[in-house]
């Protein structure tokens, strides 16, 4: 049987380990021997290796056909050098043959609330950003150079039933009046993992994706709506102007962002059919 590494192995790995079982043996990179239990209770065969630390990588070189990355980047830099160790310990011995990268919709930056496909221009505007924009352009190099067949999700915000902005919410942090406020994308999380599945299966090389729903929403607009869904207050409504004085950067930078992604090439190529077009599709469920 085909043998896959997932690296990253968070809420979406775990989603995705039960549809990618049938067709592959699994392995997953865990830098806390405490959770190699979780691991094992899902199917998946436990690494201890810390991609922060190159030399604890050792033990992934030649072993998988297909790699999974889902793990994000460092906290702090321009540069993701934890992609940059993973790709080291992958050139060494067979080479999978192919790499499919879990990015962010954030590489784009602020497109002033334009419909964007996966042509668009990058312009990160958080260092953030630009260490995802990094990791992508060191992916598809290092495919190129090799052979590996790479592919690039592009992923919104991900929403599912335990994973919806309630405490912010009931904490009463406000949004953005309408006249100010940007669009927003999603994506629920279970759909995501169906996603992963089909561009492993279907993905041209070397080819972005956008993994996103059919929603066009503003986020004041996201937030009332979970929140009526809960019975909880509405958050209040400020001016941009008064955000940057009371809220936190980590917020802003979400904010100061608007765009509306296009998802015809998922659609179109990997033959993905939504289960939730949209968030109310979850919200609505009894």
């Amino acid at each position: 049987m085909r043998r896959l590494l997932l690296v990253g192995c968070g809420d979406i790995a775990l989603r995705t380990a039960p549809l990618l079982r049938p067709h592959y043996r699994l392995f997953g990179l865990v830098r806390d021997p405490a959770r190699a239990t979780r691991l094992r209770a899902a199917g998946i065969t436990p690494i201890v290796g810390d991609l922060d630390g190159r030399a604890s990588l050792r033990r992934i070189a030649g072993l998988a056909d297909a790699v999974l990355h889902l793990a994000p980047p460092p906290n702090a830099g321009e540069r993701d050098t934890r992609t940059r160790h993973l790709l080291a310990a992958l050139s060494h011995g067979e080479l999978p043959r192919r790499l499919l990268y879990i990015s962010t919709s954030g590489v784009y930056g602020d497109c002033g609330g334009a419909q964007v496909d996966e042509t668009h221009p990058l312009h990160p505007q958080t260092a953030r950003a630009q260490r995802r924009v990094d990791a992508e352009r060191q992916i598809r190099d290092w495919a190129e150079r090799n052979g590996v067949q790479a592919g690039i999700l592009r992923v919104p915000g991900i929403y599912a039933a335990e994973r919806l902005p309630l405490e912010r919410i009931r904490s009463g942090t406000p949004a953005l009046v309408a006249a100010e406020d940007g669009y927003t994308n999603h994506i629920h999380a279970d759909d995501l993992a169906r996603i992963v599945v089909a561009a492993l299966q279907r993905g041209k090389p070397n080819r972005v994706y956008h993994a996103s729903d059919d929603g066009v929403m503003k986020m004041g607009d996201y937030f009332d709506t979970v929140a009526d869904a809960h019975n909880l207050p509405r958050p209040p409504r400020i001016g941009r102007a008064e955000a940057q004085r009371v809220l936190p950067e980590s917020l802003l930078s979400f904010m100061n962002e608007s765009r509306r992604l296009m998802n015809r090439r998922m659609k179109g190529e990997l033959g993905v059919r939504l289960r939730y077009s949209t968030v109310m599709d979850l919200l609505k469920k009894p």
